[in-house]
Order: C-alpha cells, then sequence, then structure tokens
C-alpha cells in the first residue's frame, strides 16, 4: 500500500509561482507513472499532468492539460520517492486542490494541498 502525501499549497498572486511537492512511500513509486489531478471548487477533479516511471526524458516523457502547458512542470526524484509540480505564471482558475496519484488514478487519494490564486 502506498501512502501519498502532498505538500506546498498556500495563496499566491495572478503570474506568481509556486511548486508542490508528493512525497510517497513504498516501491511501487519509483516503478509507477505518476500524476496530478486538482479539483476546483463545485467542479469534478480533473487531471492536470503525468510523468512516466523514468522521468521527463524517457520515451513517454510527461502530458499536461492544455490549460497548464507551457506553464505547469512535473518532475520527480525516484530516490527520493517524490513528485513535483512547478507552477508559474498561476492564473485565479488554477485556484484547486491538488493531488498526485498514480497514472492512472487509483481509487484511494491523499488529502491534497489547496493553491488559491487571488491578489
Amino acid at each position: 500500500q502506498v501512502r501519498l502525501v502532498e505538500s506546498g499549497g498556500g495563496l499566491v498572486q495572478p503570474g506568481g509561482s509556486l511548486r508542490l511537492s508528493c512525497a510517497a512511500s513504498g516501491s511501487a513509486f519509483s516503478m509507477s507513472a505518476m500524476g496530478w489531478y486538482r479539483q476546483a471548487p463545485g467542479k469534478e477533479r480533473e487531471f492536470v499532468a503525468s510523468i512516466s516511471s523514468g522521468g521527463s526524458s524517457s520515451r513517454c516523457g510527461t502530458h499536461y492539460v492544455d490549460s497548464v502547458q507551457g506553464r505547469f512542470t512535473i518532475s520527480r526524484d525516484n530516490a527520493k520517492n517524490t513528485l513535483y509540480l512547478q507552477m508559474n505564471t498561476v492564473k485565479p482558475e488554477d485556484t484547486a486542490v491538488y493531488y498526485c496519484n498514480f497514472y492512472p488514478a487509483r481509487s484511494s487519494w491523499g488529502q491534497g494541498t489547496q493553491v488559491t490564486v487571488s491578489s
């Protein structure tokens, strides 16, 4: 059973940056594709970004939802069992609770980390 703990959220002004982290327990992390997802108030949870087990330089690399392409960067450090999401040039519509999970997502979700973009 892999436990995923998200952190790094907070209040950020439009145009600012934030870096989210996801600490994973267990050996399955380094062998698995991982993803970031988010759920805005009153909306369904949606896919944000994914990364293959080998990282951004591997054949399958990374994938992003169109709305964050060019602004967000997903990365991972398998030695530290940690997944990251670098969020740049954030917009108010990026406000949501952000979750990490496997890709495709499994049924068990962590508590997420709240990101609020507001001036």
